[in-house]
């Protein structure tokens, strides 16, 4: 795999239809308020990345969604771009992955503990949070081949892999933000 100039960042520029530049701080200060407006409700946090090949580059784009469950969801994009075009499907699914990775493994153990704290007194009447990451295969067509590799990827990790068609963060949000 050669990396070409890939100067990826996840610390800032993460944007959503009506907010631009927001840094990673300023996401994670989203995902606590979205949640304290409603701390009785059940929430997962879903981190998943797609990409599409461009003439000469490839843009990656890494979505993190909190979804309040039947109750609407706060979510932001974070783009990448690889000056090349990324033809191999296993490359490209490991990039994918791995920003996945990177994003996912910046939110700490004090972040978590943030929500438990908030959604603890209401643990009674239904609340709920859990996190997992979403990736851009499934069980079916080519990328088959791939998903006992990649989710085996996360193993060991607090993170719950879902693959096509649960991993809306990656092929439904991340996707719209690719082309």
């Amino acid at each position: 795999m050669k990396f070409s100039n890939f100067k990826f960042s996840l610390d800032d520029d993460y944007f959503n239809r009506s907010e631009r530049h927001l840094s990673f701080g300023d996401v994670k200060e989203r995902i606590i308020k979205f949640i304290k407006r409603d701390p009785v409700a059940s929430y997962k946090l879903a981190i998943g990345t797609d990409s599409q090949v461009k003439g000469g580059y490839t843009v990656f784009a890494s979505a993190i969604v909190v979804h309040r469950v039947k109750k609407g969801a706060w979510g932001c994009i974070k783009k990448n771009i690889l000056d090349r075009e990324v033809m191999n499907l296993r490359e490209k699914i490991s990039i994918e992955t791995n920003l996945t990775l990177q994003l996912a493994s910046k939110f700490t153990p004090d972040f978590f503990d943030e929500i438990t704290e908030i959604i603890l007194p209401y643990v009674d009447k239904g609340a709920n949070f859990s996190h997992e990451v979403h990736i851009d295969i499934g069980k079916k067509g080519e990328t088959k081949r791939f998903t006992k590799e990649m989710v085996g990827y996360f193993a060991g990790l607090d993170f719950e892999a879902k693959i096509k068609p649960e991993s809306y963060a990656a092929t439904s949000y991340a996707n719209k933000y690719t082309k």
